[in-house]
């Protein structure tokens, strides 16, 4: 199966990002939750643990693997049920993953828009691919759909080359 990329190139600030939208007919605080609470990331991607009130939690991408190790994010903006950015390092890597989510309702209709800070073509030609997966199975999850059914080899290494281009060219 052909699956078409999302994800586009965005300049914010001056830093590059790959951003994506996908949208839902849900209020926004049911989108948030399928974002946010650990029951119901689990069903598409991993889960959490820890107090965000501390400023950071343990996320683990069980999805990868149930024994995958948690990484540390830290929460550098949590406004229910509108926007969360976070940021984590893995142990022994140089690379800062910087994630944002935001979202907006109107007429019932949810839109989440989705982003990582992004400025490496190499990089961007695995985890572009990835995060359209991710996102697919959370569309999945949160419309009745068969989240197994969604199979990374239908992304990867198919849309590599849409995020290597997109990221091997100045932002505009």
């Amino acid at each position: 199966m052909t699956i078409q990329p999302t994800g586009r190139r965005e300049s914010r600030d001056g830093t590059s990002y790959v951003v994506y939208t996908r949208t839902f007919q849900a209020p926004i605080e049911d989108v948030w939750a399928a974002v946010t609470e650990p029951r119901r990331l689990e069903r598409w991607i991993g889960t959490w643990s820890g107090d965000p009130a501390s400023g950071s939690v343990e996320f683990q991408m069980t999805a990868e693997s149930e024994d995958a190790a948690a990484e540390t994010h830290r929460i550098d903006v949590c406004d229910p049920p509108r926007r969360l950015a976070t940021r984590s390092q893995a142990p022994g890597q140089d690379i800062v993953w910087r994630l944002e989510l935001d979202l907006a309702e109107e007429a019932g209709t949810t839109t989440l828009t989705f982003a990582q800070a992004m400025d490496d073509p190499e990089l961007a030609s695995s985890v572009g691919p990835g995060w359209e997966y991710y996102l697919d199975r959370l569309v999945a999850a949160e419309t009745g759909g068969d989240v197994a059914s969604v199979d990374f080899g239908d992304y990867h290494p198919q849309q590599s080359e849409h995020y290597r281009s997109a990221f091997s060219t100045r932002a505009t």
